[in-house]
């Protein structure tokens, strides 16, 4: 017996996803503007025509009106009609154009327009099972997964999440060993070598590209004496004998969690730390519909999943995993002791030891 639909709901539910329709749109316009630098042309520039911030920008003022009308329909930016001015307010601005904030986010876009550039794959691998290897993926994912993440890692890394684990600033101010597994470009290796002079850090990431690219940022930043980034996986990077362990939003990525814990946990020091970063979520599906929630499913299905599928190991631990989880990943590759020593609500930080 087919059920009596409500016109009124059905309307309801179509202008709802109408909005997702535009918020869609307007992603990708985010994305351009990021990438022709309109956003920092109007930060703290107050007012501004069209035509000024076209100038400002080198581009074409017929495009970039037709742009700044679909970002005040957004609410992104204000527009005043006595004036025909547009105003990027300053919490704005933090937001989407001042890459040291805290709240910048304009790298999660380019992460999203990365993964649309393989959506045929994506598509495949729902219709064969079949993984996407981060090796992959377009090159906006890899520059924009760093610019999402690094600015927290810039704001919370020092001041508040290595403090969170009890000895540990004392330890790495002595000088210590520092392994930072799934290192990517090297932001977090890189900050730590640079608050702690007299640590030694090696990263570990499996795209070779990524590994070169960390390299070249280690020299930049003047502790290429220090800090080296080397291509291997999770399971069989070498060394042993590490102070500090880190995976900083990777364990999840990965097709044997487990074993990357066991093999984590062999190469500290008796008495060394694991450090693992992850993407804040609750336990069960229902703790996590929420906005957090519904941005990290949308990246995991189109990116982590299916990273940790390719490597055709024995689970994939999805982005929005849940403390209990990582927990018994943990424990099941050896650590004894786990504790959740700092959060935001982004990010999950879990101390783990021998």
């Amino acid at each position: 017996m087919q059920s009596t639909i409500d016109p009124n709901r059905v309307q309801e539910f179509a202008f709802g996803l109408l909005d997702d329709l535009g918020a869609t749109v307007s992603g990708a316009l985010i994305h351009l503007g990021d990438r022709l630098g309109l956003y920092r042309a109007m930060a703290e520039a107050g007012p501004l025509t069209s035509a000024a911030l076209a100038d400002r920008t080198g581009t074409y003022e017929r495009f970039v009106r037709e742009w700044l009308a679909n970002q005040c329909a957004a609410g992104y930016i204000h527009y005043d009609a006595e004036g025909a001015t547009y105003l990027l307010p300053s919490e704005h601005a933090a937001v989407l154009a001042d890459e040291s904030s805290p709240a910048f986010m304009a790298g999660g876009f380019t992460t999203a327009i990365g993964a649309f550039q393989v959506l045929d794959k994506i598509e495949n691998s729902f219709r064969t099972g079949e993984g996407i290897g981060w090796e992959d993926h377009d090159e906006q994912m890899f520059c924009g997964v760093e610019r999402f993440f690094a600015p927290a890692y810039r704001t919370h890394l020092v001041a508040e999440w290595i403090p969170s684990i009890d000895g540990l600033p004392q330890r790495l101010s002595a000088g210590a060993r520092v392994a930072d597994v799934g290192c990517g470009h090297g932001a977090t290796a890189i900050l730590i070598a640079k608050a702690f002079p007299n640590v030694e850090v090696v990263g570990f990431d499996v795209h070779q590209e990524s590994i070169d690219v960390a390299n070249q940022r280690a020299v930049e930043a003047g502790v290429a004496d220090r800090v080296r980034f080397v291509c291997a996986t999770a399971q069989d990077f070498p060394g042993d004998g590490f102070d500090l362990i880190t995976f900083f939003d990777c364990l999840h990525d990965m097709g044997d969690p487990i074993e990357a814990a066991a093999h984590a946990r062999r190469a500290l020091s008796p008495d060394g730390v694991a450090m693992l970063v992850e993407p804040m979520a609750g336990d069960r599906l229902e703790d996590n519909l929420s906005p957090v929630g519904r941005a990290y499913y949308g990246f995991s299905t189109l990116i982590c999943t299916p990273a940790a599928h390719a490597q055709h190991g024995p689970c994939c631990l999805g982005a929005q995993a849940g403390e209990t989880r990582l927990r018994e990943v943990l424990a099941a590759g050896g650590f004894q002791q786990v504790r959740r020593a700092h959060a935001t609500p982004l990010n999950m930080i879990l101390e783990a030891r021998p």
